[in-house]
């Protein structure tokens, strides 16, 4: 719903982009209010960094019933390549290629419940703002930006203004900032990051250039990599008309603005009649906030951590972070949960941040720069004698960064104050049908997976179901013949407990909904 600002609200999201969108759909999605301010009118299309949505996010994104229209807005459809070729040049000599890249080949397979979707953030943006405009629990306010931040014992105060100047004050139970890397709410809660910068300057732009494509000699992929000594970067398709991107890899803002047409033949390799369509100079930084929130304000997103985007884990973390703090919250505020669970949230989704931004920053270690054998420009016969030793330095050095699914999908809140034993991970996934995820049948709260043939498995699930009426914690009982042990699944699809012997099934289940005091 699109709607003027109302003057109380549950929770008050600061920042509109995918992330704030995202975190107002999972409290929607639990039947809970909540207010996303945003100063930008209209998606910014002129510049989509973001162009991998993983397959965890595109579960998560099922878990609403948007992985359909995600996929629908995309213009490179899921089966068109799963590749990643190293080039001298778009239109040059291929050195090698790796197959399989971001789980984008996974369709059917039993190890997700949604393979990965190659598609510009903007896209992503837009599909998540039309499911707000729908939802009756979730509003977006556009033209507007948190301006000022007092949190006190029993709420925030949030000054909201407009670009005409006038402000109104708004009244949240809690904040969301979602706010991006220059943060308002950061900075309102005295949130430094941690880290450092890379000092090497990119260059992106977006080009269309008619008739490029069929020149293109390597076949479809998401991305080629151009190891040339004099032009190393990275090209690929927007669209499956005529748009491009590419990232000029150690050019500055002055060098690019200068000639981004020349940027693009040379990463092309060859005089290519292109239209610049937008440039956007940028330098990688890997920085993490010190502190995830206060008592009522929780940081999501690039306010929370800024990744490089080697492996494309930045957007897909804020994703992750905003169903983290989005359960919980909905959880407190419909009282079945105490605010301690909230505290959760930085311990889960912080050493997650940690772990992703360090494989950024080992994917960025070696770059097209690093990998650009000089003699890869030149005759046939020099090449010939370079290229076997270059490419098995790609194999080695960036495997990881195209094949990271034990990342995506194997990252742990193992050691959380609301999780038990060696519990934590992802729901392990499986199909029960064609089209018929195992992720479908959990609730919205707590699942208990049960084999009902297994020894003791029906006791325990009648000590749980009767546990979660007596504290009204919600919990759904699921019959899975090919079930081993007992689990207890959180809304987000992660394991609370595991075992075979529930020997006290209300401190299990009140564990996991936050009572850890």
């Amino acid at each position: 719903m699109t709607d003027a600002s109302p003057r109380r609200v549950p929770v008050l999201i600061a920042g509109g982009g995918p992330v704030g969108l995202a975190a107002a759909l999972e409290l929607a999605h639990h039947g809970v209010r909540s207010l996303v301010v945003e100063p930008r009118e209209e998606v910014s299309w002129l510049r989509p960094r973001a162009k991998t949505t993983s397959a965890r996010t595109m579960e998560l994104f099922r878990r609403w019933g948007l992985a359909g229209a995600v996929r629908e807005r995309a213009a490179l459809p899921v089966a068109w390549s799963d590749q990643a070729v190293f080039t001298t040049g778009l239109l040059g000599r291929e050195i090698t290629r790796f197959h399989g890249c971001f789980g984008l080949d996974l369709a059917g397979d039993d190890l997700v419940a949604e393979p990965g979707q190659q598609i510009p953030q903007p896209a992503v943006e837009q599909v998540l703002r039309e499911a707000v405009a729908r939802s009756p629990h979730a509003r977006l306010l556009t033209g507007r930006t948190v301006d000022a931040v007092r949190e006190d014992g029993d709420g925030v105060t949030v000054t909201v203004a407009a670009s005409d100047g006038s402000a109104e004050q708004v009244r949240a139970s809690y904040l969301i900032g979602a706010d991006g890397a220059w943060s308002t709410v950061r900075d309102a809660i005295g949130v430094v990051y941690e880290g450092t910068a890379d000092e090497r300057p990119n260059f992106n732009i977006v080009f269309r250039a008619p008739g490029l494509a069929e020149r293109v000699p390597h076949g479809p992929a998401v991305h080629y990599w151009v190891l040339h000594p004099s032009r190393p970067g990275l090209v690929g398709r927007l669209d499956l008309r005529d748009t491009w991107w590419c990232i000029a890899q150690g050019v500055t803002r002055e060098e690019g603005e200068a000639d981004p047409l020349a940027l693009v033949r040379g990463l092309a390799g060859a005089d290519v009649d292109a239209e610049i369509v937008a440039t956007d100079p940028w330098k990688a930084k890997m920085l993490l906030a010190r502190r995830y929130g206060t008592r009522r304000i929780f940081l999501a997103g690039d306010a929370a951590h800024l990744n490089p985007p080697w492996g494309g884990h930045g957007f897909n973390t804020g994703i992750g972070d905003a169903v983290n703090i989005g359960w919980k919250l909905a959880a407190v505020l419909s009282g079945w949960a105490p605010e301690a669970l909230l505290r959760s949230y930085e311990a889960e989704r912080r050493p997650v941040a940690e772990q992703t931004i360090a494989e950024a920053a080992r994917n960025m270690a070696t770059l097209a720069p690093e990998l650009a054998d000089p003699r890869l420009a030149g005759t046939d016969a020099e090449f010939a004698v370079a290229r076997p030793a270059v490419a098995e330095a790609v194999q080695r050095t960036k495997d990881g960064e195209f094949h990271s699914l034990d990342l995506v999908l194997g990252y742990t809140y193992r050691g959380s104050p609301i999780v038990a034993g060696d519990a934590g991970g992802r729901l392990p996934h499986r199909w029960l049908a064609p089209g018929d995820s195992l992720y479908d049948r959990l609730g919205r709260g707590f699942t208990l997976i049960a084999n009902p043939s297994a020894a003791g498995a029906e006791a325990g699930a009648a000590a749980f179901a009767k546990a979660a009426a007596d504290h009204g914690i919600p919990l759904e009982i699921l019959h899975d013949p090919h079930a081993g042990s007992l689990r207890l699944v959180r809304p987000d699809q992660h394991v609370a407990w595991t075992g075979d012997d529930p020997a006290a099934p209300p401190e299990i289940l009140r564990r996991a909904a936050g009572h850890t005091d």
